[in-house]
């Protein structure tokens, strides 16, 4: 069965399309990065500089959020986002179990707890009506606060992923946030372009969150944006992020702060990016469409499509193996990586990471049967001209 399956995924590779390496997920560049790095060098604007305002009228643009605060990373602004939204030493965030570690990181940074919550089996989003049902029979209301009644902590908040792209139902989850007084905090930083009925992800709850990262859909080499229509909350991360320092000549600060603006170099390669940003989303739903084609007839695998009501980027195109085979995952990516074809099983657990492991956490009984299944397959936005 090993063989079968192995063979199988590497001729859908070769017998569509025409390639020497296939990298997972590369970014699309050109002259137009490399003649905003040169004005950056040519001005010595290296750190400080108009690209970085320009930039962010163009994030702000794309996704209609009133007010766009760049950063030098994504969990950069995940980090000031669950600060400037409460959340404190002990407190409990609930956090998908099924997302890049840096969410999880950016809830412990405030000294808070992530509180891991399943999955559903399609999009890899938050399950909700699951979860509505446990915080019902694990969680009382008291004083406007959402108690645990097993711990004893506030659950403060919550934090939507949309995975690989995929928007997350945001009106339910919104409405599941209300009546258990939970903060929103979006993080939408593999989903710049995408949208759940018309509205971009990220501009749903209280503060959103983008990722610029080499990998993204765009990118800045790294670099992340909080995502605000909040003037209080705007004014306090850009605060936040330039070290707390007060107005003025002299070097007073008046909070603990960080140093996590993000660059102008760095912005003046997203000011190119964002320029193509309709050439890469549309290069994207075309080799989804390819891929689908691609795997319409395996006997091993099912591609991930994306939700109803929703367009989501595509970020990373992803297959699921039948459950049955489920235990071929990771000699299929070795497998293929020797044949230069780089792909990648799913994220490990957060709930099974040494250092979150003892965390609080509902039953993962989706999380644990349907992760193991993922594949991310190759998905840089120029493989749209591989394909035969």
């Amino acid at each position: 069965m090993k063989k079968n399956a192995s063979k199988e995924l590497l001729n859908i590779f070769k017998k569509n399309m025409s390639f020497k390496n296939l990298n997972l997920h590369e970014p699309s560049v050109d002259k137009g990065e490399l003649n905003n790095i040169k004005k950056c060098i040519s001005l010595n604007h290296i750190a400080l500089g108009n690209f970085v305002k320009k930039f962010e009228k163009k994030i702000s643009i794309i996704t209609k959020s009133k007010y766009v605060i760049t950063t030098n990373s994504g969990i950069s602004a995940l980090h000031i986002s669950c600060l400037l939204l409460g959340a404190k030493k002990n407190d409990e965030i609930l956090v998908p179990s099924f997302t890049f570690v840096a969410t999880a990181n950016a809830v412990k940074y405030c000294g808070a707890i992530p509180h891991f919550i399943d999955i559903e089996d399609k999009n890899f989003g938050i399950n909700i009506p699951k979860l509505e049902k446990y915080l019902k029979k694990n969680s009382i209301t008291k004083n406007k606060l959402c108690i645990n009644k097993n711990t004893g902590r506030t659950i403060k908040g919550i934090i939507p992923v949309h995975i690989f792209g995929h928007p997350v139902q945001m009106d339910k989850l919104l409405s599941l946030a209300k009546k258990f007084k939970l903060f929103v905090l979006e993080d939408a930083a593999e989903s710049l372009g995408s949208k759940y009925k018309e509205k971009h992800t990220g501009t749903f709850g209280d503060i959103g969150v983008l990722s610029f990262n080499g990998n993204k859909i765009i990118t800045t080499g790294a670099g992340g944006a909080i995502l605000t229509n909040k003037k209080n909350i705007a004014d306090q991360a850009r605060h936040l992020i330039a070290n707390a320092k007060l107005k003025g000549y002299g070097y007073d600060h008046n909070d603990l702060g960080y140093n996590y603006r993000m660059p102008n170099i760095n912005a003046a390669i997203g000011l190119s990016q964002i320029k193509k940003i309709e050439k890469f989303l549309k290069n994207k739903r075309k080799i989804f469409s390819l891929y689908k084609k691609a795997f319409s007839k395996s006997n091993f695998f099912n591609i991930v499509e994306e939700p109803d009501n929703c367009r989501s980027n595509y970020w990373l195109q992803t297959i699921l193996i039948k459950e049955k085979y489920s235990r071929l995952v990771n000699f299929l990516v070795k497998r293929l990586n020797k044949k230069n074809i780089n792909i990648r099983p799913g994220w490990k657990l957060l709930s099974e990471l040494n250092h979150l492991k003892n965390c609080p956490s509902m039953n993962l009984s989706i999380s644990k049967r349907v992760t193991k299944r993922i594949i991310n397959i190759p998905s840089s936005s120029f493989l749209v001209n591989l394909f035969n």
